[in-house]
């Protein structure tokens, strides 16, 4: 698995314009299989932490409302310089959290291929 992860590190860091960082992480644990940066002062970890508390409350949320055929595809936050995707899984067992720079990223491409990964990484993990 660990093999996976590192080539699917190195496809993300090579094919998306403006990358930041990328971490895959447990839902239930909130373990880290993996996290890469290309910015030494942005920890993909504690981000992916913290964003883990986003995505427990939402599917709290789901849950609360009743929603019994609803599941989040991904959770998208812009702030004034980068664009964090939280891309969950369909079984909602981990999620993909990535931070790219807005101003180089193409948020079509970049939401694209992380679809893409979450699928073969739902398939390995």
């Amino acid at each position: 698995m660990s093999d996976f992860l590192k080539q699917f590190g190195e496809d993300i860091k090579n094919n998306l314009p403006g990358y930041i960082a990328v971490a895959v992480t447990e839902i239930k644990s909130g373990i880290s299989f993996y996290s890469d940066t290309a910015v030494p002062s942005f920890d993909p970890e504690l981000a992916a932490a913290f964003n883990l508390e986003v995505v427990k409350a939402k599917l709290n949320a789901i849950s609360a409302l009743d929603l019994k055929n609803e599941s989040i595809q991904d959770i998208l936050i812009t702030l004034s310089t980068q664009i964090h995707i939280i891309d969950i899984s369909e079984n909602n067992e981990y999620f993909i959290y990535l931070a790219v720079d807005s101003t180089k990223a193409s948020l079509g491409m970049t939401k694209s291929l992380l679809s893409k990964y979450k699928k073969e990484i739902a398939n390995k993990l």
